[in-house]
This record gives structure tokens, sequence and C-alpha cells, in this order.
């Protein structure tokens, strides 16, 4: 082969080659498409993922009984220091979502650990959904706690001392005792100002009479709370500062305005849920310039209006109790329920008697059989709370016993520091 021929094959070799193996070149425009293609993919991807996550409640919910799903909106009490019949019924005929313990509960450590382990363990038996298990610990004369427990002091005592450092670490000992005995839910902190000296309910179970130190101090208390992987509830929305008569008792009556109610009692609410709060306690206050008829926690214009489209609250909303006076002195319990239901909340609260318990309960499946509460009410209602749950990962295991002396230990080194 000639020399001239042999180079013009080597040339031509090279040619092919650096072409075969050079990367694809595009146009600007075909680089836009490509990159469109995958943020569209990618965006497609996320959706996808958030999608199946969120469908896992949903698929829950899909797989759950009318029954199953009424129980989930009901948290009950219990008579007595040990799992009874009536309980045991609760949990096993009725599907309960939850319990809330009383004094009259608990005795000592020992008792208490086994009762809130045996409603753990009937309810995993019959349900792979946990319990919510919840309690009225503010600290001062609102404690449930055996009495083994060193004292904290009142929520005004905290606010006197007003450092926030402070009220968070006391937050952090009422999850820590909560979580020494397998509680879930602490019914706390008090939100209310306590701007009315003739109330005879709420008093040092505030943090103070304006809203800037309730606000500050409720909200370090509240994440303290949540540190220990307890749901804080703050209460009594939408202030129960404001009254002269206990809700316990009777039905307390408030002439305040929106914008009265906007500019001080409200302000710890709305500062509380711009910092994450995840479940909230309704009062039965009828505050009659809002909603003439119904107390707040039967009133659609204060639940739905106010709470969940001025406040933008998406959480839990749970009623006080449905036993108090001011519903019970006033209206049929069971009725009350559904209205409250129909009117946005998520929970009823039923702390005594079994009998109470069942009505609203049988009540609830009423409204939803004859369509009073749609079906698709209470789902939402049902994701809600499923939603918590897992957000707190609950799990119904069973706790076992601690020493006591370390979280009293605690409390006395967190007084000494801040209180002397």
């Amino acid at each position: 082969m000639k020399v001239k021929e042999k180079l013009s094959l080597l040339i031509s070799f090279v040619l092919i080659f650096t072409l075969g193996c050079s990367p694809k070149t595009t146009t600007k425009k075909e680089d836009n498409q490509s990159g469109s293609k995958i943020a569209k993919n990618s965006s497609n991807i996320h959706h996808v993922h958030k999608y199946k996550k969120s469908d896992l409640i949903k698929d829950k919910i899909n797989r759950m009984t009318l029954d199953e799903k009424i129980g989930q909106l009901v948290i009950s009490g219990i008579d007595g220091t040990s799992l009874n019949k009536y309980s045991k019924a609760l949990i096993t005929n009725y599907h309960v979502g939850g319990f809330i313990l009383f004094s009259s509960n608990i005795k000592n450590i020992e008792q208490t650990h086994k009762l809130i382990n045996s409603l753990k363990t009937t309810n995993s038996k019959h349900s792979n959904i946990p319990l919510f298990l919840g309690i009225d610990e503010e600290g001062g004369r609102v404690s449930r706690m055996p009495l083994a427990f060193k004292k904290l002091p009142t929520s005004k005592a905290v606010g006197t001392v007003n450092n926030a450092k402070f009220s968070y670490n006391i937050g952090k000992l009422l999850g820590r005792e909560l979580n020494f005995f397998g509680f879930n839910i602490d019914f706390a902190p008090v939100m209310d100002i306590n701007s009315n000296p003739r109330n005879p309910v709420i008093g040092d179970r505030s943090f103070g009479n304006n809203a800037a130190i309730v606000s500050k101090l409720g909200i370090a208390t509240m994440k303290g709370i949540k540190s220990q992987k307890i749901i804080s509830t703050i209460k009594h929305f939408p202030g129960h500062g404001d009254t002269s008569v206990d809700s316990h008792l009777g039905l307390p009556i408030v002439q305040n305005s929106y914008n009265k109610l906007k500019n001080r009692e409200l302000i710890p609410f709305s500062s509380a849920i711009k910092n994450g709060a995840d479940m909230v306690m309704v009062a039965h206050i009828l505050l009659t310039k809002i909603d003439n008829k119904y107390p707040a926690s039967l009133s659609k214009n204060i639940l739905t209006g106010l709470l969940r489209k001025k406040l933008e609250f998406n959480g839990v909303i749970i009623t006080d109790d449905m036993t108090m006076g001011a519903i019970e002195k006033n209206y049929s319990i069971e009725k009350a329920a559904v209205n409250s239901l129909k009117a946005g909340t998520d929970i009823i609260l039923v702390c005594h008697g079994y009998n109470n318990e069942v009505k609203v309960i049988k009540q609830i499946k009423t409204a939803a059989k004859n369509k009073t509460l749609s079906i698709k009410s209470i789902n939402e209602k049902v994701y809600r709370i499923l939603k918590l749950k897992n957000k707190f990962k609950l799990k119904d295991t069973r706790s076992t016993a601690k020493d006591v002396n370390n979280i009293n230990s605690a409390i006395t080194l967190l007084l000494n520091k801040y209180t002397k």
C-alpha cells in the first residue's frame, strides 16, 4: 500500500473513532427540554413519595370499620384503679381512641404502671391503633402524680420567675413524669390569661395577666413537654381567663367582641399554633357576640370559623370534658357530642360515667348512619388523629418501672436554680 493511501486510511480511522466516542452535543433548546424533563420527573418522584406516605393513613382508614372510626373520636375516663369490665368493654366493644386518668385512678407508682400497662396490653390484642393516654399535669394544684413525686410549682409561680428557659425545663420535667408511666398526652399548658380577678377556676393555673407573658412562657412549656415525645394540649380555647363562672359547675357567659378577643385572649393561642401546637382543647364558654346559641365547644363559628380558618390550626381539636356542668346542665351530652363534631371538633372527651361514654359513641354512630354526620367528615377527623399518633410514634408498649429519685433530683436542682 502506498504511503499516501496509508495516511488517508489513518486519518479516516481517527475521525471515525473521535466522532464515535464524543458525547452527543445538543442545542440550547434541547438542553432546556432535557432539564425540564428531569425537573418534571424529579417533581413527579417527590409527589409520588409524598402521596404514598400520606396514603398509608388513608389506606388504614379505608380498612377500618365504622365502629373503629367512631371509637377514635372519643377519649374516655375510667372508674377505679385497675382494669375492669367497663374499661375493657370500651376497648373491645367500642374501640375508644384513648383514656384520661385522674387522681381517683392513681394510688401509687406500682399501681399506676400496672393500670396503664393493662390498658395497653388489652388494646394491642384488639387493635393495631395505639391508645392516647392522657392526664392533666400542669404543676401546682392540678397534678395527678402519685405523692412519691416532688411537687412542681404553679404556672403563676413560673410566671413570677418569668424566664423562658425555666418554663421550658418545667415542661421537660412534666414530660419526664408522663414518660415515667407511659402516658403520651399532657392536657397542658394553660394558655388562658388571668384577666378576671373573680375567675374561680383559672387563677394560679395561668402564667399571668397579660398576653405577652402567657405566650412566652406557655410556648416554652409546650416545647419542653414535646421535647420528651409527649403530645402537649394547649387550653382552654378561646380563653377561660375572663370568666366568673367555673365551667365544671355551670356555663360561663362572656360578652367580649371578636376584636377584644383578637387583641388579648387569642394571642397566646395564635402564637402557640404558629410555634407548632399539635392539639387544642376547647372550652365550654358561651361567647354571645360570636355565637349566642352554642358554647365554643359546640360552635361552628368558633371551631371552624375562628380556630380552623382565622388561626389556621390544622391539628387535632378536642373538647373539654362533656360531663362538666356547662354541658350536662344545659344539653343532652350525647347530642352535644354530635353537634360538637359537626361544628369542627375531632375528639370528644367524656371523663366520667361508663353510660355517658357509651351513649356518646352510640349517638355518633346513629348520626353517621342517618348522615347527620358525614362519613367524609369522620374520615377527615380520623385522619388528623392517626396522623398525630404517627407523628409521635405512639405504641402500646408496656412501660417499665424507673427510679423516681432521678426526676425528683432534677426538680430540686431546677427549683433551687430559679426560685431561691
